[in-house]
Order: structure tokens, then sequence, then C-alpha cells
């Protein structure tokens, strides 16, 4: 798997993330810096544990299942774009759901959090079966969801109407593509 590749699943993974920031940062007061921040901090790191669990329970299984390995991997990136592109269709033809301004408590902060890497989950199973330096991976993984979560958090006002749900449709059409061509090249076709 290639740094571009990676680069791409960072992006998509955290196309999750940055549509709750946007979502949710206009419901952040002036006063509340510490949750602009603090937001994109745990969704950066639940981006970067997340696929960290995925490929450690992987890796037991990587051994075992090689002669369909690709096969896995395509099934899991479809199912995870897929369900993205449904979910970002969902969004916009449910604008009522858009206004979802209410009291952001830390616990809340902390369910978006680990609700927005469930799909990391997945990509890090679909990592053990590539030889790949997961610290780095996932570092990248993390550090996209960040900048992209606190570029959602500031944005959120201005950005919101245009983006929400049309950025979880990119960002699973981009794993549907990598999954699609993860599964060519290991059949040969490309």
């Amino acid at each position: 798997m290639s740094i571009w590749e990676l680069a791409l699943i960072a992006i998509s993974l955290a196309m999750d993330a940055f549509a709750v920031a946007v979502a949710k940062g206009p419901c952040l007061s002036e006063r509340e810096l510490t949750k602009k921040i603090g937001m994109p901090v745990l969704f950066g790191l639940f981006q970067m544990i997340m696929p960290i669990i995925g490929w450690l329970i992987g890796a037991q299984l990587a051994g075992k299942i090689d002669a369909y390995d690709h096969w896995i991997i395509f099934g899991l990136l479809a199912y995870l774009g897929l369900n993205m592109i449904r979910n970002g269709k969902k969004e916009e033809n449910d604008e009522d759901d858009l206004i979802i301004c209410s009291l952001l408590t830390w616990r809340e902060v902390l369910v978006l959090a680990l609700a927005t890497s469930i799909d990391a989950l997945a990509i890090g199973l679909t990592l053990a079966f590539f030889d790949i330096n997961i610290i780095a991976a996932t570092s990248l993984i993390g550090i996209v969801a960040f900048v992209l979560s606190l570029a959602g958090v500031y944005l959120g006002q201005q950005l919101k109407k245009i983006f929400a749900g049309k950025a979880e449709v990119v960002g699973g059409v981009v794993l549907v593509l990598i999954g699609l061509k993860i599964l060519l090249q290991h059949l040969q076709i490309i």
C-alpha cells in the first residue's frame, strides 16, 4: 500500500469526524475554546487508536486467511464505503436532522469520537494484511482526522450547508475505489 493510498484512506476515514465537526462546530460558543480544540483532539486520538485495535485482531488472522484476504479487504472497504455513501445521501435528504445544536457535553464528544471511529477499526483489520508500519499509518490517520475536524469546527457554519452529507459520500466512494483496486491487483487484472 502506497503512502498516497494510505493518505486517501486517512482522508476518507476523517470524513465522518469532519462532518460531525461541521455540524457541531457552530453549536460551540466563543468561550468554549477547550471543546473547539478538544473535540478534534479526541476525534484524532480515536481515529488513531481504533485501527491499532483492528490491526491487532487482524494480525492474529492474517496467516490463516492469506488465500482470500483480498476479498475480505475489498468486502470491508466496500461495505464501509457504501455505508458512508448511504449515510451521506440520507443526510442530504433529511435537512431537518441537520439542526442538531444543543448543549455539547464532554460525554457527547466522547460518544461522537467513538462513533466516528468505528470504521477505523475495520480499516485496522485490513491493514493487518499489508506489510505496513502500523504506528506510522495510524499516526497519519489520527493527524488527518484532527486537522480536518479542527477545520470543520472553525468552518462549520459556513460549510454546513455545502458539505453536510457530501463529504461522507466522497469518503465512501474513495474507500470503495481503493477496495476495488486492491481486489483487481490481487486478481492480477491490473
